[in-house]
């Protein structure tokens, strides 16, 4: 099994500092909910901001967290959510049994050295014909310390990830990078200025007023960069 490696009090002083940054999500949200089916598994779900949105639109949703600390606090948070069950799951996995109309996973894929075998696991756990749905952080360059003290591997284009979809067997559907202003905000703020996406002012600012702008020009243009790359493939039939 992949460890996915990192500072851990870093990972959740940025996963805090991006709770607060609520377009930001929900754009990332309205991303994937078209895939998840009506019986999605998420991979990595951190807090559960993201298990929370999904889930009430859905009839159920699972939330999964590989670390043990987070994933008591995960368990805790969803407590007062009946339609969301919480496993730990570590990927690669041996045991996926392919129950699930999706699987989703943001923010995990960079963080663990075998992602092809965590993508096979990841289709493993989907009927056949069911999605896996991607989102990972874009372009090496932007290859920050804040990556490195949050456990990033590698950050991707769309070859690359396209790449490693097609390794796993896995169809590609649809790939595009989000979020074009982000990836400049970002490299300014981690490689120039040597910040990290924590909460504060500078998350809220762009949360609300960049952001917002950023997503109605991608709904006419995709944008030739971005901070992510988004995917969507079908698992073999």
């Amino acid at each position: 099994m992949a460890d996915i490696t990192g500072d851990q009090r870093i990972q959740s002083e940025v996963l805090e500092g991006l709770a607060t940054a609520v377009n930001h999500r929900r754009w990332f949200v309205e991303l994937a909910l078209p895939y998840l089916g009506d019986n999605p598994i998420e991979i990595g779900s951190g807090l559960g901001d993201y298990a929370i949105e999904w889930a009430e639109h859905l009839p159920r949703f699972t939330a999964t967290e590989a670390d043990p600390d987070r994933l008591i606090q995960l368990k805790e948070r969803m407590a007062g959510h009946p339609s969301i069950e919480v496993r730990q799951m570590l990927l690669p996995a041996q045991d996926a049994a392919g129950e699930y109309s999706a699987a989703v996973s943001y923010n995990v894929l960079e963080h663990i050295e075998d992602h092809v075998g965590a993508l096979r696991s990841m289709s493993d756990l989907v009927r056949p014909g069911g999605r896996v749905i991607i989102i990972v952080p874009a372009f090496m360059f932007a290859m920050s310390q804040v990556d490195i003290a949050t456990g990033h591997i590698r950050r991707y284009t769309k070859k690359t990830l396209g790449a490693a979809f097609a390794e796993a067997g896995l169809q590609m559907e649809k790939i595009h990078y989000a979020n074009a202003l982000g990836l400049i905000g970002y490299y300014g703020a981690t490689s120039i200025f040597k910040m990290a996406p924590k909460e504060g002012p500078m998350v809220k600012v762009y949360d609300s007023l960049v952001l917002p702008v950023t997503k109605a020009a991608e709904r006419i243009v995709r944008p030739p960069f971005g901070q992510s790359v988004f995917a969507v493939a079908r698992t073999p039939h």
